[in-house]
C-alpha cells in the first residue's frame, strides 16, 4: 500500500469516474493571484464564464453557479422550485439518483419513485403512465438522471421529454448531468429541461467544488410561488448579481479561473468532436471488457455509457480487493461499487481531459491487475481495444 509519504516514479493514473484529470493548462489558469471579486476584472470574468457556460449546457437560459458539490445543485434545484408536501417523481437508476432521492425526503417533499434494477436506463413509457395516472397534477417535478455515474447506464432525456408532452402534464423537468455534461451529448433547451444540475469535476476538467443549474423560464416562473426555505441556494439573489458578472457571497474565484480556460478548451475542440472523443473511447473499453470475458454491468446496449463503463466480477471475487492490487502494483485508481454493487463492480472512467494513450494505459492496468489478483479472465482484451482504436482514428466514423 502507498503511504502518504511515498513518491513513486510516473504520473497516478486517476481512472475514477470522477473527480478527474485536470489539464496542466487549467491548473496553471487556477494557479493565479486572488482578485477582489467586487472589482472590475473580476466582473468580466464572471460575465464570461456565465456566458461561456450556457454553450456547453447548449442553452440560451440563464446558467446560475454555486461554490458547492453537485449535491448543492441537486438541492437548489428541488428548493427554488417546490413547495413543502409537493409530489416528486423520481427514478431509480443506481446509487445517485436513490441520493437525490433521499435528499428530497429530507426537505420534506413526497416522492413518487420508480424502482429500477440498477442495469437499465429510464423508462420514459412508465413516466409517462405515472403522469397520465396524475389527472389532478400533484406532482410538481419529475427528477431523473442522465448518466448514472455509480452504474455506466445513459438515459434518453429527449424520450423522457416526449412523454411528459404526450401525458400534457405540466410537471417541471429537472435533470442531473453531473457526469454526463461535457462528455456525452446534452441539450437543455432542445429536450425542454427546466432545471439541469451539474457539477465541475468531471466533464469539465475541473476540481471538485462549482456546482451548476441551467435554468428554464418556466422554472424561473416557479421559484416565484415555491415555499421551500431556500437563501445560500436562493436563484433571485444569484441572477440578480451575476448581471454585472459578480456574486452575492464570496465566489471560488480561482476555480472560476480555470473554469474560463476549461470552457475555452471544450469550445476550441468543438462539442460535437469531445462527444464523438468519449463515445470512441467508451466503445474500445468495451472491446476491452468482452475481450477479458467480464460482464458490463449496462444490460442495453443503447444505454452504455460514454464516460464510464461498470464491470462485473465473477461470482466469488472481490471488485475491492482488485482495485487494491490495481493501485498498490500499478499506481491507478478505478471506481468501487457503490450502494447494492459494493464490492461487486469496478469502474473505468473514460472521461475529460482522455486520450489513446492514456486509455491504454488504463485498460493495461487493469489487465495486469486481474492476473495479479487471480480473477478469472481471457487475455487479449487490451490487443482489442488497441486494434480497435488504431483502425479507427480520432474523428473518424466508428
Amino acid at each position: 500500500m502507498l503511504s502518504l509519504n511515498s513518491h513513486p516514479s510516473g504520473r497516478h493514473f486517476l481512472q475514477i469516474p470522477g473527480p478527474t484529470n485536470v489539464p496542466d493548462r487549467v491548473l496553471r489558469a487556477i494557479d493565479q493571484p486572488t482578485i477582489d471579486h467586487r472589482g472590475p476584472e473580476f466582473g468580466a470574468l464572471g460575465r464570461a464564464v456565465l456566458e461561456g457556460a450556457k454553450h456547453v449546457f447548449q442553452t440560451q437560459a440563464p446558467v446560475v453557479i454555486f461554490p458547492s458539490s453537485g449535491t448543492g445543485a441537486w438541492e437548489a434545484a428541488l428548493v427554488n422550485t417546490l413547495s413543502p408536501g409537493d409530489r416528486v417523481l423520481m427514478v431509480e437508476t443506481g446509487h445517485f439518483a436513490s441520493l437525490w432521492k433521499k435528499l428530497a425526503g429530507r426537505l420534506g417533499l413526497d416522492v413518487d419513485y420508480i424502482e429500477g434494477d440498477w442495469r437499465h436506463p429510464v423508462d420514459a413509457a412508465v413516466i409517462g403512465a405515472r403522469l397520465a395516472e396524475d389527472t389532478q397534477h400533484r406532482i410538481k417535478a419529475v427528477c431523473v438522471v442522465h448518466n448514472e455515474t455509480s452504474t455506466g447506464v445513459t438515459s434518453n432525456i429527449a424520450a423522457v421529454r416526449a412523454a411528459i408532452d404526450r401525458a400534457a402534464h405540466p410537471a417541471l423537468l429537472m435533470v442531473d448531468t453531473i457526469s454526463s455534461l461535457g462528455s456525452i451529448d446534452y441539450r437543455h433547451d432542445e429536450w425542454g429541461v427546466d432545471v439541469t444540475v451539474a457539477g465541475s469535476q468531471k466533464g469539465l476538467m475541473l476540481p471538485p467544488g462549482l456546482a451548476f443549474n441551467a435554468v428554464s423560464a418556466r422554472a424561473l416562473a416557479a421559484a416565484d410561488t415555491a415555499k421551500l426555505p431556500r437563501s445560500y441556494w436562493d436563484w433571485r439573489e444569484m441572477l440578480t448579481a451575476n448581471a454585472k458578472g459578480y456574486f452575492p457571497y464570496t465566489p471560488s474565484t480561482n476555480l472560476l479561473y480555470g473554469l474560463h480556460e476549461a470552457l475555452a478548451m471544450l469550445q476550441a475542440e468543438g462539442l460535437p468532436r469531445v462527444f464523438a472523443r468519449h463515445e470512441r473511447h467508451a466503445r474500445a473499453t468495451r472491446l476491452a471488457v468482452a475481450g477479458w470475458g467480464l460482464e458490463l454491468l449496462s444490460l442495453d446496449a443503447s444505454a452504455h455509457s460514454p464516460a464510464l463503463t461498470a464491470v462485473l466480477l465473477p461470482e466469488g471475487h472481490s471488485a475491492d480487493a482488485l482495485r487494491k492490487v490495481i493501485l498498490d502494483r500499478f499506481d491507478m485508481s478505478l471506481g468501487q461499487g457503490l450502494g447494492k454493487l459494493t464490492d461487486r463492480i469496478f469502474r473505468i472512467g473514460h472521461l475529460g481531459h482522455f486520450n489513446d494513450l492514456t486509455l491504454c494505459g488504463t485498460l493495461a492496468g487493469v489487465e495486469m491487475g486481474l492476473a495479479a489478483a487471480g480473477v478469472p479472465h481471457r487475455t487479449g482484451g487490451l490487443q482489442a481495444a488497441m486494434e480497435f482504436l488504431a483502425r479507427t482514428p480520432e474523428g473518424a466514423a466508428a
